[in-house]
């Protein structure tokens, strides 16, 4: 409850009010010279309190507006926001003020039309053994000509025509366990070359590839990429279009990678930041902990017997 800074009553002094008149006996005329009020007002605090009433501020709130907005027509405004009518196309078909039908919408929680689509349920999910599913993806990185805005926040200033690379990454669904390269292009043969390497290298740490998830990019479309997952017997599945969720691993993994790697200090060009992947690649599988493996990293997952020196070597 907020009292205004001249408030001659509050709730506690109300209280007061009504007990020296009711309990100590004294006169009404009495008590509000001393309390500092009329004798209208300590009858209004006595009549609440015999009554039953609170003795807190009642609502401002008028109980009956003559001029509002019939309930009729504003379950209407809500019917017509539900078959996602905008709130111009309302106003004009019940030839209501713009803001009265946006105060209406936000009233009902339908200002956004986001809000008529039922969130989609988080449907998580994870292959019991490494190998069973491995997510592909692309993030176009512009080269570096000189240092950019993300780190000098000024973009104003750009390097103009240095073009763009490709970082391709492979990340393995049960242990986590990723694959990068930085290629020139995204193209089909390009992507059908880095699954090579990738599938390579992810059996040198005994993990043999089952599956691979992408999403619907031409480049994993095409002859190259289709042959070479015939070739080596890996099936390919691919998301739902518009659904990049569903290769969340990857998308996340792209995040991390980014954050981390991609922006974390100011690189003098392109080649220094790729002088340190190797090293971040290292440390990612081997020694930063992941909270989806509880603490650990992602060659945890991976070691089995005694190879822990074959694969860190």
């Amino acid at each position: 409850m907020d009292i205004h800074k001249n408030a001659r009553t509050t709730p506690h002094s109300r209280a007061a009010i009504v007990t020296r008149v009711t309990e100590l006996g004294e006169s009404i005329k009495g008590v509000a010279r001393a309390i500092g009020v009329t004798p209208k007002t300590v009858r209004k605090w006595l009549a609440r309190a015999r009554g039953g009433d609170s003795l807190q501020d009642r609502s401002s709130r008028p109980q009956h507006v003559p001029t509002a907005t019939p309930r009729e027509l504003v379950a209407h405004v809500e019917r017509l926001r539900r078959q996602r009518w905008t709130g111009a196309e309302i106003a004009a078909r019940l030839q209501l003020g713009r803001a009265t039908v946006a105060r209406y919408l936000a009233q009902c929680g339908l200002a956004q039309l986001r809000a008529l689509e039922p969130p989609v349920p988080v449907h998580r999910y994870e292959r019991a053994r490494p190998g069973e599913l491995l997510h592909l993806d692309v993030k176009k990185l512009a080269r570096i000509g000189r240092v950019g805005h993300r780190i000098t926040g000024n973009r104003a200033v750009r390097a103009r025509g240095v073009g763009w690379e490709y970082v391709h990454v492979a990340v393995d669904d049960a242990s986590r366990l990723a694959y990068v390269e930085v290629l020139p292009n995204e193209q089909g043969v390009m992507v059908a070359q880095f699954l090579w390497r990738a599938l390579a290298w992810y059996r040198r740490q005994g993990i043999r590839v089952q599956r691979i998830m992408t999403d619907n990019a031409f480049a994993y479309l095409s002859r190259p990429f289709q042959g070479l997952c015939e070739l080596r017997h890996v099936r390919h599945l691919r998301t739902r279009p518009y659904t990049p969720r569903t290769n969340g691993k990857a998308e996340r993994f792209i995040q991390t990678l980014l954050r981390e790697w991609a922006y974390v200090r100011p690189y003098g060009s392109s080649r220094a930041r790729h002088a340190l992947l190797s090293r971040w690649l290292h440390y990612y599988n081997w020694h930063r902990p992941h909270t989806a493996l509880d603490g650990r990293a992602p060659f945890s997952r991976v070691l089995v017997g005694d190879n822990l020196v074959r694969l860190h070597s």
